[in-house]
Formats: structure tokens, C-alpha cells, sequence
């Protein structure tokens, strides 16, 4: 989030209201509205790497991927997010039109200008998900993944892979290599 709160509190009725006409995406968190800022080529293809690969795989099996443009609604602190990947398995879910609020895996993609925020704050909130079981991000200047898995006492276990590894995601029953994460992309540095 990088973009100042507007002063006066918004209900999340006119910000959902907003957005269906709005030219650019805006995050909700507590009455407060964010514009999103935009995001780099490469964050782009490894976002779509990421959906690609989990939509074949979950082809089929109930659960459906979504990317970039649906919200994660956290209704017990009144939060709106739009990770860059998520997937929902809840038959709850196909109710809404334009968000989600029974994730089971959120997938962000590390920019320098979000980068602090996707690990704390909003990270803090995705915890109030009770449905979800990881939560995922994606490092676009190196080969990186770190995979926040909530095991069965409620505590997030931390999970990293690096070049040479294969990602694991048991909340879907996914693996793949990390390369694939990274297909078609140059990254900056090594």
C-alpha cells in the first residue's frame, strides 16, 4: 500500500460501489481507500505463470484459480485485497461476483514498493482467513519463493525454495519446479 488514505472514512459499500467504474484498482482496509500502484512486466508474467500453472492442474477438481482482478474480502476486519493469484475450493465462494472470502491459498508477487507491506501488515490480515492454508510470495528480482504454510495448531510454518528446488503447495496438492514460477522471465539479479 503505498498511495495515502483518503481523509474521511468510506463504507465498503460505496468502495465496492466505486470500483465497478473506477479506471484504476483501489484496496479497502478498515474504511480507508488505496489506489494500487502499477505493476512491472516481470511481476506480470510471473503472476501469470503462477495462475497458468495452477488452473491446468486444478482443471477439473472443484477448486478455481483466480488472478489479479478478484478481491479477497477478510468480512471480520472489513479488508478488500487483490492478490495477485488466489485460489478458492469453497462452493461458498461462487456466490460472490467480484471477490472471495473462503481462499484457500493467496499467491503475492514482491515488488520494492510493496514489498514490506505484503510480509507484515497485510500478511496480518490475511491470518483472519480462517480457510486459508498458505500464503505465498514471490520474489521478482531472484529465484525466491517462500511459502507461509498453517500447520494443524493455527502456527505459520515457513517454507523456502530456491533454484534447484520444487515447490510444494499442499493446499492444493501442487508441485512443480521453481523455474516454472519463472518461465520466460530475466531476472535483474542473480
Amino acid at each position: 500500500m503505498i498511495a495515502s488514505p483518503s481523509s474521511s472514512y468510506i463504507s465498503s459499500e460505496d468502495y465496492l460501489k466505486g470500483e465497478q467504474v473506477s479506471s484504476i484498482k483501489h484496496e479497502y482496509r478498515r474504511g480507508e481507500v488505496y489506489a494500487m500502484p502499477g505493476a512491472s512486466n516481470v511481476h506480470v508474467l510471473i503472476a501469470g505463470n503462477v495462475f497458468a500453472l495452477l488452473r491446468n492442474h486444478l482443471r477439473g477438481s472443484g477448486c478455481l484459480t483466480y488472478i489479479a482482478d478478484t478481491k479477497a474480502h477478510i468480512e471480520s476486519i472489513n479488508t478488500y485485497y487483490y492478490p495477485d493469484v488466489m485460489v478458492s475450493c469453497d462452493q461458498r465462494d461462487r456466490a460472490f461476483d467480484n471477490f472471495l472470502r473462503y481462499p484457500c491459498l493467496i499467491v503475492e508477487v514482491l515488488s520494492s514498493t510493496t514489498e514490506a507491506f505484503d510480509r507484515g501488515d497485510k500478511f496480518a490480515d490475511y491470518r483472519h482467513l480462517e480457510s486459508l492454508q498458505e500464503y505465498v510470495l514471490v520474489s521478482q528480482t531472484r529465484m525466491s519463493v517462500e511459502c507461509f504454510r498453517r500447520n494443524s495448531e493455527g502456527q505459520w510454518v515457513l517454507y523456502l525454495y530456491s533454484a534447484e528446488d520444487k515447490i510444494h503447495l499442499a493446499s492444493v496438492n501442487f508441485e512443480c519446479a521453481i523455474t516454472d514460477f519463472y518461465e520466460d522471465v530475466i531476472l535483474s539479479r542473480p
